[in-house]
């Protein structure tokens, strides 16, 4: 899978592939070898660099760099992270890793950008969408039932993690563009809220 991920200000292009166990995650052609675990539904151990030959510290990381690429020297073959992800109620991700929060934004064009879920407060049609490529796990909602500010409308199973997208104001739903085991890639609209 291609993404292009938004953090700090920057956008990087990554590319993830499953490799036997694990997966090759390519960060703007720099090579890594991840391995990870699920600790619970949010949170995932990382073993980056399970390959003593993979990718290396990229020594022009600043100050806007996530965490990982701020840390000094290179990745030693076998670096564990705990990672904590969050989905954001304006289509963004939190991922902490360890105590270190890290805003992105998947798939998003670079300056200006567009919101991943949910629209501009106010007036008009909310509309929910996918924040990264997976699967419908649940549809929570149908259409004509009425839905307030926060309440999980649907939830998207994404890198073997299940993220709830969640109204951002009341409303009632308008269309569902979706069902449960439909595959979507980021950006596909799901439900609309009126």
């Amino acid at each position: 899978m291609q993404f292009e991920v938004e953090t700090g200000g920057r956008v990087r292009q990554v590319a993830v592939s499953r490799t036997g166990g694990g997966f090759a995650v390519s960060v703007e052609g720099r090579l890594h070898q991840v391995d990870f675990a699920r600790v619970d539904a949010h949170t995932v151990s990382l073993i980056v660099d399970t390959d003593a030959s993979a990718g290396t510290q990229d020594s022009t990381a600043g100050p806007k760099d996530p965490p990982y690429a701020s840390r000094p020297g290179p990745f030693g073959p076998g670096s564990v992270y705990e990672a904590t992800i969050v989905p954001d109620s304006d289509g963004r991700l939190v991922v902490l890793i360890g105590a270190v929060p890290v805003a992105l934004r998947l798939n998003s064009r670079h300056g200006g950008g567009r919101r991943q879920v949910g629209a501009a407060a106010g007036s008009g049609p909310l509309r929910i969408v996918a924040p990264m490529p997976g699967k419908v796990v649940r549809v929570l909602v149908k259409a004509g039932d009425p839905v307030r500010a926060r309440q999980a409308v649907v939830v998207v199973e994404a890198m073997k993690m299940e993220n709830e997208l969640r109204a951002d104001r009341d409303g009632t739903v308008a269309e569902i563009h979706t069902r449960e085991g439909m595959s979507v890639e980021a950006g596909a609209l799901l439900v609309v809220i009126q």
